[in-house]
């Protein structure tokens, strides 16, 4: 990954959830979660619009796992005691309304943004969760998910080299980061001032934009810090990303197919021309 996991990594100190008291708090937090991983199932679309058959068989591998991780979830429920509860309506816009209309915006805001923002709150929660067996769990799903951000940053970082592409990816992501910060204030709302864990949820909040934006950073979209980019500039972003948000059902997107480019594939090619490459 771009990022290590200790800066993704938040310090919450000697804090920790306590169980059973605040198993209805993490139902609605790993409900979120699950909504997610069903969404994730939506990689096997893009197997089709793959660029090459390497990408396609990591997000045949992906697919799979985003089902395992769904079962996973369900242990998690009984472990908590606790039935899974609709997503938030924030938690749908960024994991399905936000779902690429190509492949350069799948990569970038599903799989580098989307994935990191749910890495995040794992490693969150690995940390805070006092229960070994869910923290066990989540450690597996943890080492599956950073290699979808891994492969996300990657092709994110080989489509930035488009400036035009470059351009469109950083206003969705902007939008997607909106998205993302409002959500944190969703959660702020539902939580007890005084519970150790949730008082720090506006720091950890803050902490999550900057992780996303040092992302940003590394990927090759932002050349300097947002708080250095003129406000104007950042509207205008916002609103490029907000129209091509809106136009992507109406306008049909150009996706060009595994079928139409595989005999020009370097797993295709012949030994020899293997080995010069």
């Amino acid at each position: 990954m771009l990022l290590t996991a200790d800066e993704i990594r938040f310090d919450f100190g000697t804090a920790r959830f306590e169980l059973p008291r605040d198993r209805e708090a993490l139902g609605w937090i790993f409900s979120q979660f699950l909504y997610g991983e069903v969404t994730g199932i939506q990689v096997g679309h893009w197997i089709h619009h793959a660029p090459d058959l390497e990408s396609a068989q990591f997000l045949a591998r992906q697919c799979a796992q985003e089902l395992s991780h769904v079962r996973l979830m369900r242990s998690v429920f009984d472990r908590l005691e606790v039935e899974p509860q609709p997503a938030h309506r924030l938690v749908r816009f960024l994991a399905t309304g936000l779902m690429g209309s190509g492949w350069h915006e799948h990569v970038c805001l599903e799989m580098a943004l989307g994935e990191g923002y749910v890495l995040t709150v794992f490693y969150a929660l690995i940390d805070t969760i006092p229960d070994p067996e869910i923290v066990r769990l989540l450690r597996i799903a943890t080492r599956q998910e950073e290699s979808h951000v891994a492969f996300g940053e990657a092709q994110t970082q080989r489509a930035a080299r488009d400036p035009r592409v470059r351009r469109r990816l950083l206003g969705m992501s902007l939008v997607s980061l909106l998205g993302m910060r409002r959500l944190g204030g969703a959660m702020r709302a539902r939580a007890a001032s005084d519970h150790p864990v949730w008082c720090q949820l506006p720091v950890f909040a803050t902490h999550m934009a900057a992780v996303s934006e040092l992302r940003l950073q590394r990927l090759g979209l932002l050349d300097r810090p947002l708080s250095e980019l003129p406000r104007a500039r950042r509207v205008r972003l916002v609103a490029e990303g907000l129209t091509a948000r809106a136009l992507a059902p109406i306008l049909p997107a150009r996706r060009r197919r595994l079928t139409s480019t595989y005999l020009l594939d370097p797993t295709l090619a012949a030994p020899g021309a293997r080995r010069s490459s």
